[in-house]
């Protein structure tokens, strides 16, 4: 069976890995509620899924003394879930990284727990700060096909208020729906327009597409031959250069993950500290190959 053995493919093949040596984007998931039940989430977030409890100030504070202890010099720090908003602590986390010399980058729905905190994010340092927000497609049928019910105009409303307050921004979405990422991005380019959004659809940056991910579907494996097979590096895989700091259920402490996409997967857990974290990783999960070395997808 394929994604079986650690180091060798189903086939014998020696399993391609990556040398951790350096960590630009550290992440903070901070809690698996959300306020939508998203079909395909990546990582099932629901208004009832508390696998990842919410993380602390403190423990946030924790792992960033390390980062600088340990002279990683950060380049970015991401907060993801769930929804970032719903977590009390969160607006403090995001107030102390901003004040540090690293792009900050905010994953939200832009939705109501946003919007409850007007006040707070209007005093944040603007200067580094950029928030992504989610959008399934431009079609509002399609979007909540995906989101749910009344889930388009509320993210409407957060996008322009961000907007209005000069916040800077961009979007996320999911290749999905049969059409090239061509396409999509001539749809959100007039979105955009519409919208009168400080976003350049034809930018990567400013406009992600990611691979939709289902493993259940097949996907080759990934040997040490297909770097040059791919044409591709092994530092050019999310993993080599990023860590995300979860709090699972029941657990006293956070562990530090490889992947984003991967945080309930023990394989990927790599222990309590930044400095234990950089180790050899095995790409031996379905999502290692198709969203990240095939699908060339990153989370930052």
């Amino acid at each position: 069976m394929k994604f079986n053995n650690l180091t060798l493919t189903a086939e014998g093949k020696a399993r391609a890995f990556i040398e951790a040596k350096n960590l630009k984007t550290l992440w903070f998931n901070t809690g698996t509620l959300c306020n939508l039940t998203c079909k395909n989430c990546y990582i099932e977030s629901s208004p009832t899924n508390d696998r990842l409890s919410y993380l602390s100030f403190d423990e946030y504070l924790k792992f960033m003394i390390e980062a600088k202890e340990e002279g990683l010099n950060l380049l970015e720090i991401g907060f993801t879930g769930g929804e970032p908003f719903l977590n009390k602590d969160f607006t403090k986390m995001l107030n102390h990284s901003v004040q540090q010399d690293v792009e900050v980058l905010v994953l939200t729905n832009a939705m109501k727990p946003m919007l409850n905190k007007r006040s707070e994010i209007l005093n944040l340092n603007k200067d580094k700060l950029t928030f992504r927000i989610s959008i399934d497609h431009v079609d509002q049928k399609k979007h909540e096909k995906i989101r749910g019910q009344n889930s388009y105009i509320p993210m409407i409303e957060g996008v322009k208020w961000l907007r209005d307050n000069n916040f800077k921004m961009s979007l996320a979405t999911r290749l999905m729906w049969g059409e090239s990422e061509e396409q999509t991005r001539k749809k959100f380019k007039e979105f955009i327009i519409k919208h009168e959004l400080p976003i350049n659809s034809s930018s990567t940056k400013d406009l992600v597409t990611f691979t939709e991910m289902n493993v259940k579907e097949d996907t080759p494996e990934i040997t040490t031959e297909c770097w040059s097979i791919l044409n591709k590096k092994p530092e050019s895989v999310m993993c080599s250069s990023s860590r995300m700091i979860v709090k699972k259920k029941g657990k006293e402490k956070p562990s530090v993950i490889a992947c984003t996409l991967l945080p309930y997967d023990e394989a990927f857990d790599l222990g309590p500290t930044l400095k234990d974290s950089m180790q050899r990783i095995y790409l031996n999960h379905p999502h290692c190959s198709k969203f990240c070395v095939l699908g060339g997808s990153s989370c930052s």
